[in-house]
């Protein structure tokens, strides 16, 4: 499958602006973790910018939708890595694509709206400051913690390097992602 042809089944089940912007910022930090663990950086970029595409028409049945359609087009490892990306699902972390995809998700989304609520967003966004809402269990209340910290352990990653990654990652895309510092913002 092609990113291409990724991006087209995306854009059919998925119109909501903030569902997209998490579809790709998943998709990038994934792409840069593939590249940086000398990984397959198209299966790992195509795998983040899926794992939730069928979330907006199907929620009942996510993400049974968007692997059903994976598998058949034979895309089985990004299929399974995508049945697995939530633990209470029961579904079994194989290879490290299944564990990366964990780890990295619910953390990106988090760190997005860390960055949200701050003037200068990514700019200067430590990873200490993250672990710190991470605490507070009313910010961004729907992030799981569990699923952060379990993400994190299979994927063998340090917590703060790892939100450090991340945080990288998006900076370099952060005029794309509308995460760039406001206006009169101090950075």
């Amino acid at each position: 499958m092609t990113r291409e042809e990724a991006r087209q089944i995306l854009y059919q089940m998925t119109n909501s602006d903030s569902l997209l912007r998490h579809a790709r910022t998943v998709e990038l930090v994934m792409e840069a973790y593939a590249t940086k663990l000398n990984q397959d950086v198209n299966q790992w970029a195509i795998t983040g910018l899926l794992h939730d595409a069928d979330y907006q028409l199907y929620p009942d049945q996510h993400p049974n939708v968007i692997v059903k359609e994976l598998r058949e087009r034979g895309e089985e490892e990004i299929a399974h890595a995508i049945s697995a990306h939530y633990t209470h699902w029961g579904v079994s972390y194989d290879t490290l694509l299944d564990k990366a995809l964990l780890a990295c998700d619910e953390l990106t989304g988090f760190i997005v709206a860390c960055a949200q609520v701050r003037p200068q967003r990514l700019e200067r966004l430590e990873p200490k400051s993250v672990i710190k809402k991470l605490g507070q269990k009313s910010f961004a209340a729907s992030v799981d913690r569990d699923e952060v910290r379990i993400g994190t352990g299979l994927f063998g990653v340090d917590l703060q390097e790892h939100i450090a990654f991340i945080i990288e990652v998006l900076q370099q895309h952060q005029h794309e992602l509308n995460l760039q510092p406001q206006t009169g913002a101090q950075v």
